[in-house]
């Protein structure tokens, strides 16, 4: 018997990045720079954290809002780090940053209102927005502006119906970062509107040439406004720990704990813990991770622009590279599935991230840097023979 799915399935269907993986473990030769999750090991410091409190029988649930030795030391480190001055109350954990995300729109919009999401974007905000009956509308983001967001663009995006904006830095994946004077625009113009901010700052560690991470939610006047998402996954390549969490007034964190009960309840008790440790003894990991992402970031840069009719944005943070690929005349699909078929080398086609991405295609650069080096070769002399 053949049973009718949910409407509701289309929404999602299956992105590119799910088939590639599939395609990868058939194919071993094949080279992904497709990947989203360091090609790091969590730290060793972490790794033993997590084992003494699996040994100790840390193995039950956590407090719905997270254990409270995490939430203090997360009021320490956002504090120090990002200028944001909140309390355990304002904050909730969860089973990674998109958690946090699904959270942050099932407490906040309602069926046919409008969230501003940014395109080229992280390929979770549309389908969570409009699994919820929410309507996602693309705000562009240009090449020319450095992909950042264009204020006048912002306003324009806006209607009678919007009721939250997304921001995300450093991007997936464009590793572009919003700079202060951007995100005081930004701040004004959600003032002005009466609209909330969802700021995705799960790549915030990583950063390079000197830029500097700035948190919305830091700014004056904004912290009530402001939901900062941030995670463990990339900061200290703890993708599997799923840990992740989110800082709001504690009016919105309770509309969320109210969701958290139907969703996944609490982030594992271990895994929190073992995050305490990352905070608290990690920092110096994070940093020779980020050295080898920035050897690796020069030379993908470099070889990306030596190749004819391509070129390539400098990432200022994050793990990404996002170039332009519109002088091949082919789709971003087409692109990718040239690359796969002839350079047996996976790269994620923009579109997957918005229409605003067609025309480029997205390579990460978390492989090691010889294997980095030979994609590189395989994608140059695959192109030159066209």
């Amino acid at each position: 018997m053949k049973h009718r799915l949910a409407e509701r399935t289309k929404v999602i269907g299956m992105t590119k990045i799910e088939e590639s993986l599939r395609i990868i473990e058939q194919h071993p030769d094949i080279i992904s720079l497709g990947a989203g999750e360091p090609d790091f090991p969590a730290p060793p410091n972490v790794i033993k954290s997590a084992e003494k409190f699996l040994e100790r029988g840390y193995t039950h649930y956590s407090p719905l809002q997270g254990r409270l030795e995490l939430r203090e030391e997360l009021v320490k480190k956002l504090k120090k780090d990002n200028g944001i001055h909140a309390n355990p109350d304002e904050i909730i954990v969860t089973c990674g940053s998109k958690e946090a995300i699904l959270l942050t729109v099932l407490s906040l919009v309602n069926p046919k209102e409008e969230v501003v999401i940014p395109d080229p974007g992280y390929i979770a905000y549309r389908p969570i927005v409009e699994l919820i009956g929410g309507i996602a509308k693309s705000l562009p983001l240009r090449e020319e502006d450095g992909f950042e967001v264009h204020p006048e663009i912002l306003k324009k995006s806006i209607t009678r119906k919007t009721k939250l904006i997304i921001i995300n830095t450093p991007s997936n994946p464009t590793g572009t970062v919003l700079s202060k004077k951007i995100l005081e625009e930004v701040a004004d113009i959600a003032i002005d509107k009466n609209l909330m901010i969802m700021s995705d700052e799960a790549y915030e560690k990583l950063i390079y040439d000197n830029s500097k991470h700035v948190s919305i939610g830091s700014l004056n006047g904004m912290q009530d406004r402001v939901i900062t998402i941030q995670s463990f996954s990339k900061t200290y390549a703890m993708c599997g720990f799923r840990v992740g969490y989110a800082v709001a007034n504690t009016d919105l964190i309770k509309e969320m704990k109210e969701f958290k009960i139907c969703t996944t309840l609490a982030a594992p008790t271990f895994a929190q813990l073992a995050a305490v440790e990352a905070l608290k003894n990690s920092s110096n990991y994070t940093k020779m991770m980020l050295k080898q992402y920035d050897r690796r970031r020069k030379l993908i840069v470099k070889r990306l622009n030596e190749i004819p009719r391509m070129s390539c944005t400098v990432p200022k943070g994050a793990f990404y590279a996002f170039p332009n690929i519109k002088n091949y005349k082919m789709s971003s699909d087409k692109f990718s599935d040239f690359l796969l078929k002839k350079a047996k080398v996976v790269g994620i086609p923009g579109t997957e991230f918005g229409k605003y991405g067609e025309g480029y295609i997205r390579f990460s650069y978390v492989t090691a840097y010889k294997r980095l080096v030979e994609a590189l070769n395989r994608i140059e002399n695959s192109l030159r023979k066209l």
